[in-house]
């Protein structure tokens, strides 16, 4: 059976190109091993920097920021930043689809505590995310960004 899922997604910025809810539902199911609730909150580059700030310490806006609030039941918040992730797509040569639905599976992943903070770790979330990515008809996203470094 699969887990159900409970999406409120905020968009406080919608520029052109961001999915919509039902896109980011999709992509969070994919990703679900558990049943949640999650808030998934489009965000401009002001609000990714002061909440980046204010919680991580680094003084930027970032692609994606995971929030988990409980564990069981999962619940927790996902914030992406429209112009970084925008930016990141341009850069790595995929389609603005493409990188949001990474981004999402990525932080719904970190809600249900994988995390990438060591390398044994990171190999396996990044597994995890190349399986889930892939399995929804995108490209494998590390592929994609290893190639833009080598070729940067």
């Amino acid at each position: 059976m699969k887990p159900r899922l409970s999406l409120t997604v905020q968009y406080i910025t919608k520029p052109e190109g961001v999915p919509t809810r039902h896109q980011f539902k999709k992509w969070a199911r994919a990703a679900l091993q558990t049943d949640a609730e999650i808030t998934l909150r489009i965000v401009d580059a002001i609000e990714g920097q002061a909440l980046n700030r204010d919680y991580r310490e680094k003084d930027y806006p970032t692609n994606v920021l995971t929030f988990p609030l409980n564990e069981n039941p999962l619940m927790g918040d996902i914030v992406l930043c429209a112009p970084v992730v925008a930016k990141e797509a341009a850069e790595q040569d995929k389609t603005l689809e493409a990188h949001y639905a990474h981004l999402t599976i990525h932080g719904v992943l970190h809600l249900q505590g994988y995390d990438h903070e060591i390398d044994a770790a990171a190999e396996v979330m990044e597994t995890l995310e190349t399986q889930i990515i892939t399995n929804l008809g995108y490209p494998a996203p590390y592929l994609i960004l290893e190639n833009a470094i080598a070729h940067g």
